[in-house]
């Protein structure tokens, strides 16, 4: 029977954190071919970013099931249950890992779910070693077609093929069109964790954002924060803004605000970023949006990745009033609809047939043939396959943390405890020592 017919389908998500949640429950809802529904399975991958539950509900997305599960974990449970799409939402080393682990579970069975991967947002760095390390998924997905032109090029160039990446769109693109200056008028700024890096930039930015609202005292203007302290998110936060702005003298119409980011668009009338991909999703609304070049347009900082399109400024243009103009060409081609809904729902067309012809194919699917193996990358892959303890060949290496019963009382306390202190070095102890090395 035709996939199209079946009345529901089992999918499942492996996420490392908040944002690749996220992406990876949205991207299942979008790209599953099924008109009545399916079974959504989280799983999040234990380590240093596992969310918490605040930021899962923060999301929105109500799975069927959730449950916490370590490598080995997972790579059992995938080879006892039956899915029909599984959704990789992890950093590129945890991609990988998880393809050849999958590959030694389902032992060349052609009845092993459709294997789909991709990217959270903008990719502006690593683009060839963070494709490569995804490369072996059925569906490489790009958020563009933009991206879609580059992925096809790097896998062609190394002779790796190029047909599992398909254009779609960011999964949690949408809310209503910017219609007009909300009262007040508001700017939010939206903080990105680890750009920019030193202490001395993201000061910066901070107090010109507390100067712009001295200026302005007729605006609200927000601070979009990703987590709250404590929290981890895709990115280490080595210096948070909560930290940054203690002992300063903020301006009554200056707030630090959380939450939703689509709920914090509603009533945004400028949104200002580094880089983050929350500029997509302002753009996608129409709602005016600046990325800033104080800092430079450099690859580091990931604001290159928006040269053209007519939004890169300064605190000093915006401070004077100055109101961006989004070049139409360079937005159509980042996969961004502005005002235009229509476009953007048939973003995902060619994700659903190529997954429904996949489910269909008969015989099932061929074994995961990832392009990094032990002959083509003999001293790279066994290092990442050993960080998440597996051995060359995908299998669990002897002693991988297993989770086969939830932890007991103490088992949760102390892992907690160590997550703490692993989230103070980031914050506390990391910079210190930086700082010391730099004197």
């Amino acid at each position: 029977m035709p996939v199209s017919a079946t009345k529901s389908l089992r999918v499942a998500v492996l996420a490392d954190s908040d944002t690749r949640w996220k992406w990876g429950a949205l991207t299942a809802q979008r790209v599953t071919p099924t008109g009545d529904g399916l079974r959504l399975d989280g799983y999040l991958l234990r380590g240093r970013a596992t969310p918490t539950a605040r930021q899962l509900t923060e999301v929105g997305v109500q799975p069927d099931s959730l449950r916490e599960v370590t490598g080995a974990e997972f790579l059992r449970v995938m080879a006892e249950e039956s899915y029909d799409v599984l959704v990789l939402a992890l950093v590129g080393g945890g991609v990988q890992a998880m393809l050849h682990g999958l590959r030694n579970a389902w032992g060349g069975s052609g009845r092993r779910p459709v294997v789909v991967t991709g990217y959270v947002g903008v990719v502006y760095e690593k683009l060839a070693d963070g494709l490569l390390l995804r490369h072996g998924a059925d569906l490489v997905l790009a958020n563009s077609r933009a991206d879609a032109e580059r992925f096809r090029a790097v896998y062609e160039g190394v002779g790796a093929d190029a047909t599992a990446v398909t254009e779609v769109a960011l999964p949690f693109l949408g809310g209503q069109p910017y219609t007009g200056e909300h009262d007040p008028y508001t700017v939010v700024f939206a903080a990105q964790p680890s750009v920019p890096d030193s202490r001395k930039d993201r000061t910066y930015l901070l107090d010109r954002l507390i100067q712009h609202a001295r200026r302005h005292p007729e605006r609200e203007v927000l601070l979009k924060l990703r987590s709250r302290p404590g929290e981890h998110t895709t990115h280490i936060e080595e210096l948070p803004y909560q930290k940054l702005v203690q002992g300063k003298d903020l301006p009554a119409n200056l707030r630090l605000v959380y939450g939703h980011m689509g709920e914090v668009l509603d009533r945004t009338d400028l949104l200002v970023t580094v880089s983050s991909t929350a500029a997509l999703e302002a753009l996608h609304r129409r709602i005016p949006t600046v990325v800033l070049t104080d800092l430079g347009v450099r690859e580091v900082l990931g604001n290159h990745h928006f040269t053209g399109s007519g939004c890169l400024a300064s605190w000093d243009q915006l401070d004077a009033g100055h109101r961006p103009a989004p070049d139409a060409t360079w937005v159509a081609r980042q996969g961004v609809a502005p005002g235009g809904e229509g476009s953007y729902a048939t973003a995902f067309d060619a994700a659903r047939e190529r997954i429904a012809r996949l489910l269909d194919r008969p015989g099932g699917l061929p074994p995961l043939n990832p392009y990094y193996t032990p002959e083509t990358a003999p001293g790279y892959l066994p290092g990442i396959l050993a960080r998440h303890h597996l051995g060359p060949d995908g299998a669990p290496l002897p002693g991988a943390p297993a989770a086969d019963k939830q932890p007991g009382p103490v088992r949760q306390i102390v892992r907690r405890a160590a997550r703490g202190a692993y989230r103070h070095g980031v914050q506390r102890v990391a910079p210190v020592i930086r700082r010391m090395g730099e004197l």
